[in-house]
């Protein structure tokens, strides 16, 4: 499946003629679901399962907070299954050079 030309905005660093769908579907799903307008989005909900979209938000570092918690909404994922709006350790790593 060749993806619609009105998509190609979203994939500015790569050759979107190259984009395979089936090998390239949570790529596709991470631009969209962060950058996507109403038409991308529409396009997203009829040639994606919900599940797959809800996969990709839960399991995929990369959103940002605003666009992770719209979806997490939209899609009713708990906050604290959305990998990207978990807390991350709150122990600061140790420095290699203390100076």
């Amino acid at each position: 499946m060749n993806l619609p030309k009105y998509l190609e905005k979203y994939f500015w660093d790569v050759d979107f003629d190259k984009i395979n769908f089936e090998k390239r579907k949570v790529y596709i799903l991470k631009r969209i679901l962060e950058y996507g307008d109403r038409k991308a989005v529409s396009w997203m909900w009829e040639n994606f399962k919900k599940e797959e979209i809800r996969n990709t938000l839960s399991n995929f570092r990369g959103f940002s907070k605003k666009s992770a918690n719209f979806w997490a909404l939209i899609l009713d994922i708990p906050h604290e299954e959305v990998l990207c709006l978990k807390r991350r350790s709150s122990k600061e790593p140790k420095t290699f050079w203390p100076y």
